[in-house]
């Protein structure tokens, strides 16, 4: 499985689980929730199943600032998004866009707070898989 521009790593917890470690692991880090999408829950309302996905919308203005003023189109990527998803088979995921293909996406790469944003991901999305 693979998209461009994504991390995409296994879960060895359940998705609901998987997404709270996450939360847990951004706000210990400093960075600020703006919102948790829970998109099971929106097929729910409407009367269809899925199995669990939620997105967590997470981020830290004083780095994504600088970007989004070097570069205001970078603003339809930031602030970061994280997805965790169960496949059919039971497997919980979890993916992210690397900040290096977002940058590059909007003509911001080699900005100092790219590799400081790719490095604090990396780190919450191991620790919250695993």
């Amino acid at each position: 499985m693979s998209a461009e521009g994504l991390t995409i790593l296994p879960s060895a917890h359940g998705a609901r689980d998987t997404m709270d470690r996450l939360a847990a692991e951004v706000v210990a880090a400093g960075m600020t929730i703006f919102a948790r999408i829970d998109h099971a829950a929106g097929a729910a309302a409407v009367g269809m199943t899925m199995p669990p996905m939620e997105v967590l919308v997470f981020g830290a203005p004083k780095a994504g600032t600088p970007l989004m003023l070097a570069a205001p189109t970078i603003g339809i990527d930031l602030p970061l998004k994280a997805l965790v998803w169960q496949d059919e088979a039971g497997a919980v995921w979890l993916a992210y866009n690397r900040p290096a293909w977002i940058a590059e996406r909007h003509g911001a790469a080699g900005k100092p707070a790219v590799q400081a944003m790719a490095d604090a991901l990396a780190r919450v999305a191991e620790l919250a898989a695993n």
